[in-house]
């Protein structure tokens, strides 16, 4: 199995990227695990509690789970994929079932910050766009997919999202095998990476 790591600051194009790369690759020869289906289990908090959670800390995401989950398909067993709720800031209780596959892609946004997880992946691919680039991409999905208004994301970039990038996201560069910019002239970058997928399958 052939594991790839796509991190990247929030905003950056990650899901464009991935869907290029998916793009001209044979069907149901490559999976995806998400990181945001991972962010820890906070049922026994209160909804009030859960919103004041910093979701962009390490701390917040179960990587426990995920590096035994990346395990488990590694060595050829079907998992249980959480699903996770962004309205109401919790797991719903669903799972996903999802099959080992020839190349398992991980992406998130911290996905290369936890070094256990960090060392399954045989390529590490960071996305990077504009610091305005990706707020703007924040604002507009935060606003029409998940109910935010504009005062509480904009919040939110100022005190959480814009420190814990320049603390646990951009620094990880240097851990990756290749730096893809997210812009219309990252077509090497993606078919490099598709190349590579290619010869695996």
């Amino acid at each position: 199995m052939l594991i790839i790591g796509i991190a990247g600051g929030t905003g950056c194009g990650k899901t464009t990227v991935v869907n290029q790369i998916l793009n001209e690759l044979p069907e149901g020869e490559v999976g995806i695990l998400s990181q945001d289906s991972y962010y820890k289990d906070t049922s026994h908090l209160s909804f009030a509690e859960r919103v004041k959670i910093n979701f962009d800390h390490p701390r917040s995401i179960d990587f426990e789970l995920l590096t035994t989950h990346l395990q488990e398909l590694k060595n050829g067993k079907a998992i249980h994929q959480p699903v996770y709720s962004f309205v109401k800031h919790n797991r719903t209780g669903d799972t996903i079932l999802t099959h080992p596959r020839k190349v398992m892609i991980v992406e998130g946004i911290l996905v290369l910050s936890n070094p256990e997880l960090r060392d399954m992946f045989d390529i590490k691919v960071f996305v990077h766009a504009d610091t305005d680039e990706r707020l703007i991409r924040r604002l507009k999905r935060d606003i029409s997919e998940r109910g935010r208004d504009l005062e509480e994301v904009l919040n939110r970039y100022q005190t959480t999202l814009k420190p814990m990038h320049n603390q646990f996201i951009e620094p990880m560069k240097e851990f990756a095998d290749i730096i893809i910019p997210n812009n219309k002239y990252n077509t090497v970058a993606i078919d490099i990476v598709r190349t590579i997928i290619t010869q695996k399958l």
